[in-house]
C-alpha cells in the first residue's frame, strides 16, 4: 500500500523538533556527507524579480532522498526570509512521504549545526559569546549555542541598536544568562570566546582585530559569493573549517574574497566539519588558535530533520 503523505506546517515542526534533538542529527548528517554516503550537487539558484531568489537543494541520503525548495526574499521591514518546503521521498518505494515547512526546519537545523560545530571547535572553557545580528537566526543561535558550553554572558550587536536591545531584553527574560546589547562590533567582541555572525550583510564587518586568541567563530549569514560577513584578514588568520568543501570553495563569500585577494589558496580550507566529527581531522589543536566554521547549509541537513520528524510522527508522538 502506498504510504500516506505527512505534511507539517511551521508550528508543528517547531513543537516537535528541539535544538537538543537536532544537534546530534546535524552531527550525523555532516559526518555522512564527508564520508561520501550522501550524494548532492551544488545548490541551484534562479533569480526572481529584482531581489528574490529561488533555490533548489537536492540530496540522496542513506535514509531517503528529496530536496529543499526555497525562496529567499526581503519583507517590507527589510528582513530576509527563507520560505519553502522540504520534500522527502521514501528510498525504497520512491513515494513522497513528508512535506515540511522549510523556513522552520532551516531555522532549527542551522542553529543546531552551528552548535554541533561549536561543541567540536570552541575551547571547553568558553563562557562569553557574541551574536552579531538580531533576526530569527540570532535568536535561534542564542538558544542552541548556549546548550553546548557553560555560557555566562551573551553580547549582541546589530546594525539597528533598538533591535539589539529588544533581543537582549527578551533573552534576559528567558535565559539564566546575562545578555547585553552593544553599540559597536569591537565592543561586542572584546574578550569573547565564541562569535557568531547571522546577518544579511553584503560587506565584511568582522575583522581579524575583533577575534582574540582562542576565539571560535561561526560564519552563518552569508550564503553566496556575493555576500560576506568576515574580512579577508580574519579568514587568513584562522583555522578554516567549512560544512562542505565544494560548496565553500564556490559559494563561501568570505573564502572566495580572501582567495581572490591572494591571501589564501584552496588549501586554507583544512577540513569539513564532518571530518572533525568523524575524528579524521583534529579541528582545534591549541588553546590560542582562532577557528572558523563556515556554514552554508545543505539539503542533507534538511532531510535528516525531515526523516526524524516523519519517524516521530509515525510513532504517534
Amino acid at each position: 500500500m502506498k504510504p500516506s503523505l505527512v505534511v507539517m506546517d511551521a508550528a508543528q515542526v517547531r513543537a516537535a523538533l528541539s535544538f537538543k534533538d537536532c544537534i546530534p542529527l546535524m552531527r550525523g548528517a555532516m559526518q555522512a556527507l564527508s564520508a561520501g554516503e550522501v550524494a548532492q550537487h551544488l545548490r541551484s539558484f534562479l533569480p526572481v524579480g529584482d531581489a528574490g531568489t529561488f533555490a533548489i537543494m537536492p540530496a540522496v541520503t542513506p535514509e531517503g532522498f528529496g530536496a529543499k525548495l526555497v525562496s529567499v526574499s526581503t519583507d517590507d521591514q527589510g528582513r530576509r526570509r527563507h520560505q519553502g518546503l522540504v520534500v522527502l521521498f521514501d528510498a525504497g518505494t520512491g513515494a513522497p512521504v513528508f512535506v515540511g515547512d522549510a523556513e522552520e526546519i532551516t531555522r532549527i537545523r542551522t542553529a543546531a549545526a552551528s552548535a554541533a560545530a561549536t561543541d567540536a571547535l570552541a575551547r571547553a572553557d568558553a563562557e562569553v559569546m557574541t551574536i552579531l545580528g538580531t533576526g530569527v537566526q540570532a535568536q535561534a543561535h542564542l538558544c542552541a549555542l548556549s546548550t553546548v558550553r557553560p555560557i555566562r554572558h551573551i553580547r549582541i550587536w546589530g546594525r539597528n541598536k533598538d533591535k539589539a536591545v529588544a533581543l537582549a531584553a527578551i533573552a534576559n527574560l528567558s535565559h539564566d544568562i546575562t545578555v547585553t546589547a552593544h553599540d559597536t562590533v569591537a565592543e561586542a567582541c572584546a574578550g569573547s570566546d565564541i562569535i557568531t555572525t547571522v546577518t544579511a550583510s553584503r560587506e565584511a564587518f568582522l575583522a581579524a582585530e575583533h577575534a582574540d586568541a582562542g576565539c571560535h567563530i561561526n560564519l552563518v549569514g552569508s550564503s553566496g559569493p556575493a555576500t560576506t560577513e568576515a574580512a579577508t584578514d580574519l579568514v587568513a588568520k584562522a583555522v578554516y573549517i567549512g560544512d562542505h568543501r565544494d560548496h565553500v570553495l564556490a559559494h563561501g563569500g568570505e573564502f572566495v574574497r580572501a582567495r581572490e585577494a591572494g591571501l589564501i589558496d584552496n588549501t586554507h580550507f583544512v577540513a569539513e566539519i564532518g571530518e572533525v566529527f568523524g575524528s579524521l581531522h583534529p579541528g582545534r589543536t591549541s588553546a590560542d588558535q582562532v577557528t572558523i566554521y563556515k556554514s552554508l547549509g545543505h539539503a542533507t541537513q534538511d532531510l535528516a530533520a525531515a526523516v526524524w520528524l516523519l519517524r516521530r510522527h509515525l510513532r504517534g508522538q
